[in-house]
């Protein structure tokens, strides 16, 4: 049996972040399977990317109601202090300063939709509004094996 663990429902408000990694564009049914192999790409090649933040760290980027084709699909990222000699196959995404709630999500990623769920319900229990044509953000601490993840959802919101 997988389960799952909640921690530390909040609000966050993050400066701008530069993010260098990888789009992920594939039918809504196979992100489960295509996001976790990028990560890893992403990994093996993280010595490629310069001014690296955090090494550890990977961050996932997505807008829930897209409004182009350029803003569609899943951005498998680490953080930046600048761009710097990008590599050719890897893509550059600027993120605004926004706010979130936040949820961290301890389990399968077969699991992360119950963790939103609950993040969902959590923010429309407090009177926040989801905006949902922006960039949400998953914060990755742990993403080598997909039925044990660690990961902070970041919803945004006004």
């Amino acid at each position: 049996m997988s389960e799952i663990t909640i921690q530390n429902k909040t609000i966050k408000e993050l400066d701008e972040l530069r993010l260098v990694g990888f789009r992920v564009l594939c039918p809504g049914d196979q992100y489960l399977v295509e996001i976790p192999k990028m990560a890893l790409k992403l990994g093996r090649r993280i010595s490629e990317i310069k001014q690296v933040v955090n090494p550890n760290e990977h961050l996932g980027a997505f807008i829930v109601e897209s409004e182009t084709s350029d803003e569609d699909g899943y951005w498998v990222c680490v953080v930046v202090k600048a761009y710097e000699d990008i590599p050719a196959d890897m893509v550059t995404l600027t993120i605004p300063p926004q706010r979130y709630a936040s949820l961290r999500h301890k389990g399968p990623n077969s699991k992360i939709i119950e963790s939103y769920n609950i993040l969902h319900k959590w923010i429309e229990g407090n009177n926040y509004v989801r905006l949902k044509n922006k960039w949400h953000l998953e914060r990755y601490f742990d993403w080598k094996e997909t039925e044990n993840l660690d990961v902070e959802l970041l919803d945004t919101i006004e």
